[in-house]
């Protein structure tokens, strides 16, 4: 007769597996074109689709240095920092050197920036409200609770490592 443990054991494995799927259908979702474009006329901004999940990064992380924003947007370094030229060259950000490094250049979000990202907030919080609209208030809660407690572990240097090697589709 197994072990209670190890039927335990093969419990999570099957809910570890039946998370990773969920992960990765909402990573695919996210990263839809059609779905910065959905926000882009929502947020009623004009803005090249490449550029949204950039400027949007360097609002919420920033001062940003281009290889970490290259890192998290999952591009090419040299890419990125053209695509940060635009949005400099657009007024949406500004790059200065950075206090703790001074030969890395950060990307920061400008007034005019932040301006945009606030438009894109409030369509994301429309979108967010039909999307969550038949939850109870409870379970809308515990996700966000649960997110933010996956959200901070998957980063944590002691654990988060391997499950960034594998990526989302790991």
């Amino acid at each position: 007769m197994p072990s209670r443990n190890n039927v335990h054991n093969t419990h999570m494995s099957e809910r570890l597996r039946e998370l990773h799927g969920a992960l990765i259908e909402i990573v695919s979702v996210m990263n839809r074109p059609q779905r910065d474009e959905q926000m882009v006329r929502e947020a009623g901004i004009s803005l090249d689709r490449a550029l949204f999940p950039l400027l949007v990064t360097v609002e919420r992380l920033g001062p940003i240095g281009v290889v970490e924003l290259a890192d998290r947007a999952g591009r090419d370094y040299t890419t990125v920092s053209r695509q940060v030229a635009k949005l400099e060259s657009l007024g949406l950000v500004e790059r200065r050197g950075s206090a703790a490094d001074r030969r890395v250049r950060e990307a920061v979000i400008s007034p005019k920036g932040k301006a945009m990202t606030d438009r894109i907030d409030v369509a994301r919080e429309r979108i967010g409200r039909a999307i969550f609209e038949r939850w109870d208030e409870h379970d809308f809660n515990e996700l966000v609770r649960l997110m933010r407690k996956f959200a901070e572990d998957i980063g944590d240097d002691t654990g988060g490592n391997v499950a960034e090697s594998q990526g989302a589709g790991g």
